[in-house]
């Protein structure tokens, strides 16, 4: 072995912490960058809620700078105030150029109109608690989850404690609820639960029915059913013994419900002796029975979207600006900032570690609402014809056109648009909802995806309702306007809807 020293050229990407923390600011969702903001508030004394007074004033830009001042009109020659364009292997556009501009941009001390307390306790506080501290903003109306709100078995043992019953009977009962699921049905047969009761104790299969017919009894009417077909008749069980269509209802569910489930509506009025007429008054009835009895009643709170840009239209133009209020303004606290430069201590390197890391971390706030705002310009821009006439005049798009638009690269835009949602006159959409793949049409053109979803949607919705329209017909609607497509991507289209094939849809009202 002989040694020998060699000379090579060659180029690598060292990932800094500051590079990876911005890489995952920015696949962070809203709430979750908030909880990383939290996390870094109560870590690192640097860092302070500013008041957004202090966040507008004239020569503060350390504050609210992303959030308040970036807004766009997609389409035109404005740009963002700030854009950071760079691109590197890894994927995350900030570069020691952009990081340099930034560094001299956030002064070493920053003004404040309130203590560490204040600040943390009241606006700190009132960040999180509401979307929106501004009242007339007509985008921050997001209600409070209940918290009192009870599960569908706190429901039934609250029922099953007002019932008069033996200690055996209670026993039962508690298991048969606790064997109930979300949508209300009973989720083990009777021979199971007579098994698990029966363990060391004396309870005969007739005692486990015979308590299983008084809990269906209970609230919601068709709770504790072992299938659809007794879920709707203990329904019906409840109603006047004049309602038209009762009895022939019953009977109905009792003795042809396979036929009704394949829909074999012939077949029904032949065995019923009923007209079409009479058996669309029967079909309606038990259409209006509950088939989830227990779905209304439930303990988990509901989950908000909140959107992380806005989109509207002003003056003919399809503006895009940052919701300003889902992340709270912060910055560094000028006190500490100062005992860091004045003081050679131990203690002073503490705080100007801690000064640095608050410097980065706001840099790489600032950077992910730069990227996220080029983004959503880019993507308003190219699908404007979905903003002025819907999903049908939606275009072509994958992420590589983006990609070379806002000169990023693909994963820095799947970043960017995971978990982040758009307000639009048309409702919130996720950003990838934006992207779809196309389909070949007849003049040589593209058509996406998204659009020919619309199309079916409408088409199906149009059909007439005792002949729907089969996947070979809705192919050749399409062929008709020129989108040349395949039955079988018709059916993977319409399951993508959740839409049942044309057997299943057929129906008499």
């Amino acid at each position: 072995m002989k040694q020998t020293l060699q000379l090579k050229l060659g180029q690598h990407l060292t990932m800094t912490p500051q590079l990876q923390q911005a890489i995952r600011l920015l696949q962070l969702s809203t709430l979750e960058l908030q909880t990383e903001i939290q996390e870094a508030l109560e870590s690192n004394p640097m860092l302070e809620i500013t008041e957004e007074a202090a966040a507008e004033r004239p020569g503060s830009d350390d504050s609210g700078h992303g959030a308040n001042e970036t807004s766009t009109a997609a389409g035109s020659n404005t740009e963002p105030r700030s854009e950071t364009h760079t691109e590197d292997t890894e994927n995350i556009d900030v570069t020691e150029r952009a990081v340099d501009k930034q560094e001299q941009e956030i002064p070493n001390d920053l003004p404040t109109d309130s203590e560490w307390e204040d600040s943390y306790t009241d606006t700190y506080v009132d960040s999180y608690s509401s979307v929106s501290r501004n009242n007339d903003n007509e985008n921050s109306g997001y209600e409070q989850a209940d918290s009192s709100s009870e599960s569908l078995q706190d429901h039934l043992l609250w029922q099953l404690n007002l019932s008069p019953c033996s200690e055996t009977d209670q026993a039962i009962a508690t298991t048969i609820i606790d064997a109930i699921d979300d949508d209300g049905y009973l989720s083990a047969s009777l021979e199971e639960l007579h098994q698990t009761l029966s363990e060391g104790n004396d309870i005969e299969l007739d005692e486990v029915e015979a308590v299983l017919h008084r809990v269906q009894d209970f609230d919601p009417p068709g709770i504790a059913a072992r299938d659809l077909r007794e879920c709707m008749l203990i329904q019906l069980k409840y109603y006047d013994a004049e309602t038209p269509w009762l009895a022939e209802a019953k009977v109905l569910l009792k003795e042809h419900f396979d036929a009704l489930a394949k829909r074999e509506y012939p077949l029904i009025m032949r065995r019923m002796k009923l007209s079409e007429t009479q058996m669309q008054h029967v079909i309606q009835l038990v259409q209006s029975l509950n088939p989830r009895p227990g779905g209304h009643i439930t303990d988990s709170q509901p989950e908000y979207i909140i959107p992380d840009v806005f989109v509207k239209k002003i003056k003919d133009q399809w503006r895009v600006e940052l919701n300003p209020d889902i992340t709270p303004k912060i910055g560094i606290n000028s006190l500490y900032a100062k005992m860091a430069q004045r003081n050679n201590s131990k203690d002073a390197a503490f705080l100007k570690n801690n000064l640095q890391e608050a410097r980065w971390f706001i840099k790489s706030l600032r950077s992910r609402n730069e990227t996220l705002l080029k983004v959503a310009t880019t993507i308003v821009d190219r699908q404007r014809g979905f903003f002025d006439y819907g999903e049908e005049a939606m275009k072509p798009m994958v992420m590589h056109d983006i990609a070379e638009i806002v000169e990023m690269h693909e994963s820095t835009i799947s970043r960017v648009t995971t978990k982040k949602y758009m307000h639009t006159p048309r409702g919130i959409f996720e950003l990838k909802f934006f992207f779809s793949s196309h389909v070949g049409t007849t003049a040589g053109g593209e058509c996406s995806a998204t659009a020919i979803r619309a199309i079916l949607k409408k088409l199906i919705a149009a059909e007439k309702p005792g002949k729907p329209l089969s996947d070979n017909k809705l192919a050749g609607l399409l062929g008709d306007q020129g989108i040349n497509v395949a039955r079988r991507t018709v059916a993977k289209y319409r399951e993508a809807m959740s839409i049942a094939p044309s057997n299943e849809r057929k129906r008499l009202v």
